[in-house]
């Protein structure tokens, strides 16, 4: 089974092969954003592929088009719910989605600073 390790957080889980970034986030309680709720309609769920890009479904045109809107987009820039892990990746939740995650779970909030800030220190 595949794993995906959510880098500046410092947690890892394993998923089924074909999940999604998204869905591997919501497994471990990563703070990802999904406000479309992972329907391929916003970016907030925009992540980055450190490791293992080659690891990740191929990007359709959709997520092209959602990837413009986003924020800092790079070479490794995926949709968290759009991509599906078929090996062991790597990813970075962009600041973007961070922050998407903050304002969709203010009662999470605290806990996923702190969850940060602990794989940080």
């Amino acid at each position: 089974m595949p794993k995906v390790r959510f880098i500046k957080e410092n947690l890892e889980v394993e998923i089924e092969d074909g999940a999604t970034i998204l869905s591997a986030a919501k497994k471990i309680h990563a703070p990802q954003g999904d406000r479309c709720g992972g329907v391929c309609a916003c970016s907030t769920c925009h992540v980055y592929v450190i490791e293992g890009f080659a690891k990740t479904s191929e990007i359709e045109d959709d997520e092209f088009d959602i990837l413009d809107k986003a924020f800092d987009v790079r070479s490794i820039s995926r949709l968290g719910c759009q991509a599906k892990v078929h090996g062991d990746i790597t990813v970075d939740i962009s600041d973007e989605s961070f922050q998407a995650f903050l304002d969709e779970h203010p009662d999470d909030a605290a806990e996923a600073r702190a969850v940060r800030t602990r794989a940080k220190g």
